[in-house]
């Protein structure tokens, strides 16, 4: 676990990061552009993530007894 990368390692580390930028950089962008024009839905995200802490809870509890 300790060693070092070689630096033809690095080179092929640095040219995946560089197509990776490359290939996905416009497709990020575009989706960034249509989620602040999407409209928001703020309770489909607080009512399952409430059901979650409450079931949680409860197990919690259960447990506890």
């Amino acid at each position: 676990m300790g060693t070092e990368m070689s630096g033809f390692e690095l080179l092929l580390l640095g040219v995946l990061l560089l197509v990776v930028v490359l290939f996905f950089g416009r497709g990020l962008g575009t989706m960034l552009k249509e989620s602040r024009e999407a409209p928001k839905d703020w309770g489909g995200l607080f009512l399952p993530l409430s059901g979650v802490i409450l079931f949680v809870l409860l197990l919690m509890y259960l447990v506890s007894r």
